[in-house]
């Protein structure tokens, strides 16, 4: 049974999103401040959490560093704030989505379905296959239909970054501290460049990416899969 931890100050919301998914079949742990969705993440095995970021003495963000500091479990991020920052600094502590309060149960679960999708052991495997690509991870080389692409040491880079957080959104400013140092994290410009160089070179249609997509105001994505 998939375990679900959801972390919120608001105890009426809290009961009432459990039932939620315990009636879907979800096992569901709940906890209303920092100190205890740590202990409870640290006690078993989760496959996902669900944590508002408002929460009282130890903020959501410092909770979600704590958390990354040892799973990569899926993190869905509840909030009541709507401005792009706050996403930013969320995915930038390991936020694998952001939802905003209010939302609708329906949407919730197609996140957390979505999380479980991709949710999956980091990828260990030197090399990452799809219907058009070979990236070898040990070699650092790249095919595209069979034939070996000469990728730039910067778009190697991106390209190392994304594959191995398989599945998973990079925020703009991750890749960019990544790339080029905390000095760039606001050199969104560069980095459309150098995605855009990306593109041409490994994507069957690079103006309607399958691979490496973009996840607006807010980061880019590696899918193994071939979707149209």
């Amino acid at each position: 049974m998939t375990r679900i931890l959801v972390v919120d100050d608001e105890v009426p919301f809290l009961r009432a999103l459990g039932v939620s998914l315990r009636a879907r079949g979800y096992a569901v742990e709940l906890a209303k401040d920092g100190p205890s969705a740590l202990n409870l993440a640290a006690r078993g095995h989760l496959d996902v959490v669900v944590l508002d970021l408002g929460l009282p003495g130890m903020d959501g963000t410092d909770v979600l560093r704590g958390l990354r500091a040892w799973t990569s479990v899926p993190v869905i991020v509840l909030s009541a704030r709507h401005n792009e920052q706050a996403k930013v600094d969320a995915l930038d502590a390991g936020a694998d989505d952001y939802v905003t309060k209010p939302f609708g149960m329906n949407e919730l679960l197609a996140r957390v379905r979505a999380a479980l999708r991709r949710a999956g052991p980091a990828v260990e495997q030197p090399v990452v296959t799809t219907g058009h690509l070979t990236i070898d991870l040990a070699s650092k080389r790249v095919l595209a239909d069979g034939r070996t692409v000469h990728l730039t040491p910067t778009e190697w880079h991106i390209v190392d970054l994304l594959v191995r957080h398989q599945g998973k959104l990079v925020s703009q400013a991750q890749l960019l501290r990544e790339v080029r140092g905390p000095a760039f994290e606001r050199e969104t410009d560069y980095l459309r460049v150098f995605m855009a160089q990306i593109r041409r070179k490994l994507e069957p249609d690079p103006p309607r990416p399958r691979y490496f997509v973009t996840e607006p105001g807010m980061g880019y994505r590696f899918q193994a899969g071939d979707q149209e």
